[in-house]
């Protein structure tokens, strides 16, 4: 894979720049990212939000190389994704990119050491077990390494997953609704396995969210309406978090009633 010099690493592990993402051709389209430029620095958890159809999972696609925007620069850890074919950007996600989804993306044939293995063995790179079993420990999966997915909560697949995306230690973490599923408790415990590895390893954690709550964890939140950047809260309280997307909300469907008109 073709990587930028060491010489030439930022302090940011997301730059995007410029980033349009439009669907259909002719007169038949639509923007769902209108030019968004934005980076997010080594060691840092951010939230991202918005009123329905804002873009948001357009931009986390967008941001973590699982679609090509139509136009602009998406750079991970120092490597401009354009440059990649899709052999070089599917082994650049399974070397520097962890994913943690709503749904967990488990395999329920495989073993929970399995699942969380697989993208190495995909990648057909020597499984360190000390590693897996370290990190397996810090999700507090240690003693269920045997078991299946059926076996676990809803939870406990959650620890899977993110002890997945964790065990090849990515310069950055994308999470799409992590907590959308699991009820409160669960879902703090969750949000503080994310927030470990900024705070010990220096990892970027971006997370797209629809509650206020699951946001207050992120060092800031950054807001998106009708695909372009909207604002941003540093260290955002729950309450700040609810009463910016009311107001977008509410701007939303004002644009919304004046187009029906």
């Amino acid at each position: 894979m073709r990587r930028k010099q060491e010489t030439t690493r930022t302090d940011d592990s997301v730059v995007l720049q410029d980033v349009r993402r439009v669907y259909g051709k002719g007169g038949n389209t639509l923007v769902a990212l209108g030019g968004v430029s934005i980076s997010f620095g080594r060691g840092t958890f951010t939230a991202v939000m918005g009123p329905s159809g804002s873009g948001k999972s357009t931009f986390l696609h967008c941001a973590a190389g699982l679609d090509r925007p139509t136009s602009g620069t998406v750079v991970i850890d120092d490597q401009p994704l354009a440059d990649l074919n899709e052999r070089q950007l599917t082994e650049l996600r399974r070397e520097r990119i962890g994913f943690v989804f709503q749904s967990f993306n488990l395999l329920p044939a495989l073993t929970v050491w399995q699942n969380v293995t697989l993208p190495q063995e995909l990648d057909g790179r020597r499984t360190n077990r000390a590693q897996v079993r370290e990190v397996l420990d810090r999700v507090g999966l240690g003693d269920k390494h045997k078991n299946r997915p059926g076996e676990l909560s809803g939870g406990q697949q959650q620890r899977v997953a993110i002890a997945r995306a964790l065990v090849a230690r990515p310069a950055v973490i994308f999470a799409d609704e992590p907590t959308g599923a699991l009820d409160t408790q669960t879902a703090a415990d969750v949000l503080e396995l994310l927030r470990e590895p900024v705070r010990t390893q220096g990892q970027t954690v971006v997370m797209v969210t629809h509650d206020p709550v699951a946001a207050s964890y992120a060092d800031q939140v950054v807001f998106l309406a009708d695909g372009m950047l909207a604002g941003s809260l540093v260290a955002p309280t729950a309450e700040q978090v609810a009463d910016r997307l009311t107001h977008l909300g509410a701007r939303a469907a004002a644009r919304l009633r004046a187009v029906v008109r």
